[in-house]
């Protein structure tokens, strides 16, 4: 099942269902990297900043491509205490796990962002988009970070997701947008002709036309 064509379409597909979010305070922060694709055309029909938020996967002992939660670059960190407390996993391992994987999202944010401070979030709408959603602990960290940092409203925005995970995030979002939610589903690929992976340099080259693009409003 292809329903879209690429993440260019899908948040080109995305973006009208946003219209009452785009706000003068809005802002888009998309999850690297295919989300910075679906972000970039919704920040772009609306003249809005786009930016990074970077949550990462905190792997199992033993089998990291296992997730027993996500980690956001200011440390916010979520867990799915049923496999944590199934595994046995000790809190000194997901200390250390998560201390690892925020001094890669801070690697991370420099490859992307260069030098540039990171955008205040007090009192803004924040959409937070990316290109599908599965699992959804990376975006249950992103959304909790972003509240942690003093969001007004948050958004979620995703092409695609499955109807479980899109009820099970409903207490972390103000607003879920997500036009596909098949119950058959395996991988967020499945619904794309061309599911590519974005390159870092792809998402350095869209952050930046963004900012250029504000800078001459």
């Amino acid at each position: 099942m292809k329903i879209f064509a690429n993440r260019e379409e899908a948040g080109k597909r995305l973006a009208p269902l946003l219209s009452q979010f785009a706000t003068k305070d809005a802002i888009v922060l998309a999850l690297p990297r295919g989300g910075v694709v679906v972000g970039y055309e919704i920040a772009s029909a609306y003249n809005l900043p786009l930016d990074v938020i970077i949550p990462r996967k905190i792997g199992a002992p033993d089998n990291p491509e296992l997730a027993i939660g996500a980690v956001a670059e200011d440390g916010t960190t979520i867990l799915n205490e049923r496999i944590v407390n199934y595994m046995n996993v000790p809190e000194s391992y997901i200390k250390r796990q998560s201390a690892l994987e925020v001094a890669e999202i801070g690697r991370r944010l420099k490859l992307y962002r260069g030098e540039a401070s990171y955008p205040e979030l007090k009192n803004r709408q924040v959409i937070i988009v990316d290109d599908g959603i599965a699992t959804g602990y990376t975006m249950r960290a992103a959304l909790a970070s972003a509240r942690k940092r003093g969001a007004k409203s948050v958004v979620m925005a995703v092409p695609v997701g499955p109807p479980s995970t899109l009820q099970e995030l409903e207490e972390s979002a103000d607003h879920i947008v997500c036009p596909l939610t098949p119950e058959s589903f395996y991988a967020i690929g499945q619904f794309y002709g061309d599911f590519t992976q974005t390159t870092d340099e792809e998402v350095i080259d869209l952050l930046k036309r963004n900012r250029n693009r504000i800078d001459r409003k």
